[in-house]
């Protein structure tokens, strides 16, 4: 019987198990230029027991950022910040990929520089707000990309994914959920549009596929994941018709099969069948991020390895909390309760400076 604990390979690398450390936006990119820094070095070798660590989502371009202080891929500065996160992450023996995420419009003017505004597959605006140095702001009506501007923004992800092989990243996953820009494609509510990148499921999922493609060649289909989350609701996605949703996520599987992907990353809602769905279409490594809501996904997780709904199983706020979670796994714990009062403040407590299990 496969345990998480049993190595797999993944990209031509080598993992150690198969417990995940999954993508966690931290805004703590406090360098110059929205580089990486010495504090994110530090909580990425922490972690590096995990078979596979997915970095905090990336922005591949200037006008992909939605948060404050997120890091970047898209410069030489931002390439060199990085080497320090990624030659710490493999002294320590891991295997890293970076996350890049283009929030589309999530986001807004105030991130931004050269009056530039957040963008999307359509002209609609998100309800909500975003953090902002100056507090909250309401999320603003996107700027709709033309043609050429997809085609650019597309390519956008491939240098980027460039820029990470160049960092010493070992791969990249397309961040293609949680309502940022490939899912607002993917989004009827998202993207009204009428030409080739909008209306069916076939014209909404294009955009997934091109840049997953894009990628791909760019660096090599064996280092490119992707990450989807059917039918979540983050960032005011609506994706609410069950015929559409499921149309829509095997007609993606569909199109990105032939890639011959790293993985596919599924973000779990409460329908495991879909999940089935999506494990039984796609030819390849399935990573799993379960549906555990309330509470962070656990030990009792580890039990979707053993009967085959996935390959890997992504572990977020418990690995937040618990830097060697894979050997506490091991043992049962015991483990640190997650600070969520420090997520994404400038303090470190709940990053980098939970106990250790002892020795």
């Amino acid at each position: 019987m496969t345990t998480a604990f049993d190595p797999i390979e993944l990209g031509g690398k080598r993992l150690a198990n198969r417990i995940a450390m999954a993508p966690m936006t931290r805004s703590r990119a406090y360098g110059p230029g929205a580089g990486a820094t010495e504090l994110m070095a530090d909580y990425y070798a922490q972690r590096a027991s995990a078979g596979l660590i997915i970095t905090e989502g990336v922005q591949p371009s200037v006008v992909g950022q939605g948060y404050p202080d997120t890091p970047g891929l898209h410069s030489a500065e931002q390439v060199a910040a990085w080497r320090q996160v990624t030659d710490a992450v493999h002294r320590e023996g891991g295997v890293i990929f970076a996350q890049l995420m283009h929030t589309g419009r999530i986001g807004h003017p105030s991130l931004l520089p050269d009056g530039l505004i957040p963008v999307g597959p359509s002209a609609v605006a998100a309800t909500g707000q975003v953090y902002t140095h100056q507090g909250p702001q309401d999320f603003v009506t996107p700027k709709e990309l033309a043609h050429d501007e997809i085609v650019r923004t597309i390519a956008d992800f491939a240098d980027a994914a460039r820029n990470a092989i160049a960092a010493g990243f070992d791969g990249v996953e397309l961040h293609g959920a949680n309502g940022y820009l490939i899912h607002q494609f993917l989004a009827p509510n998202a993207n009204q549009r009428t030409d080739a990148w909008g209306g069916d499921a076939t014209g909404r999922v294009r955009f997934a596929a091109e840049a997953a493609r894009a990628v791909a060649d760019a660096i090599g289909a064996h280092r490119t994941g992707i990450r989807i989350s059917p039918g979540a609701p983050f960032n005011d996605i609506a994706e609410t018709d069950p015929a559409d949703l499921e149309q829509t996520y095997t007609s993606l599987v569909a199109a990105l099969a032939p890639l011959d992907l790293a993985y596919l990353h599924v973000l779990e809602g409460p329908d495991r069948s879909l999940t089935e769905r999506l494990r039984k279409d796609w030819p390849g490594t399935f990573v799993l991020n379960p549906f555990t809501h309330p509470e962070p996904t656990g030990h009792d997780s580890l039990d979707l390895i053993e009967n085959g709904t996935a390959d890997l199983v992504a572990f977020g706020a418990l690995f937040l909390a618990n830097p060697d979670l894979p050997r506490r796994l091991a043992s049962g714990g015991p483990y640190n309760a997650p600070d969520r009062a420090t997520f994404y403040g400038g303090d470190a407590r709940g990053y980098t400076d939970y106990p250790p299990l002892p020795a």
